[in-house]
């Protein structure tokens, strides 16, 4: 069965992943892959350097980026609420999806820059055609709500996001053999089938 990684972190995801763009399209590569993303963490730093690295090795490259998300707008610098953003991860499928991809970084470091550089879902409504968003790991919204047992309001939440994404949104599911892990794939894919979205597998 063919595997593509579409939550892939490089060495532009400062203080969280130590790989190497060339090293990371070489095991792709070598695992007779076809395609490989990049999603690191509010930045496109690596863009560039990952899309060559693709196109010499044969890959189809996928250009993406692991948004932070405000709780609230992208404006507030609440000292408490606005230290913890949530994670959405999107994958730009066309040029257009490139386009507003740029923009949403760009903006979420000129405006929304508080710890993290930010976005909010008013920003994600305007600027997310051409883009395919995933639920992210634990700490994307619905992860951190059902992990809380809140599932009404993750529901919501999913709904925003398949409304926002009108059929280019995706319940993101990740197991890296903890024991929490098992229990959170059964509620994402109850989620998803109460409200018929599909689901992806990915590793963080």
């Amino acid at each position: 069965m063919e595997f593509v990684h579409l939550h892939v972190h490089s060495e532009y995801s400062l203080l969280d992943a130590m790989c190497r763009i060339s090293e990371l399209v070489e095991e792709a590569s070598r695992h007779s892959m076809r395609a490989l993303a990049l999603t690191d963490h509010g930045v496109l730093s690596g863009a560039i350097k990952f899309y060559q690295a693709c196109q010499e090795a044969d890959l189809k490259p996928i250009l993406g980026a692991e948004l932070y998300i405000a709780q609230g707008s992208r404006f507030t610098h609440d000292p408490v609420a606005d230290r913890s953003p949530y994670h959405l991860v999107v994958l730009a499928q066309d040029e257009e999806g490139w386009r507003n991809l740029l923009i949403l970084v760009n903006r979420a470091h000129t405006e929304g820059f508080y710890y993290k550089p930010r976005v909010d879902l008013d920003l994600l409504a305007t600027h997310n055609a051409g883009l395919i968003a995933l639920s992210a790991c634990e700490s994307g919204e619905i992860q951190r709500l059902l992990l809380q047992d809140q599932v009404r309001e993750a529901k919501e939440v999913a709904g925003k996001l398949a409304e926002i994404f009108a059929g280019r949104f995706y319940i993101e599911l990740q197991d890296h053999g903890l024991e929490r892990n098992t229990e959170l794939i059964r509620k994402q894919v109850a989620l998803a089938r109460k409200l018929g979205l599909p689901v992806v597998a990915t590793a963080d």
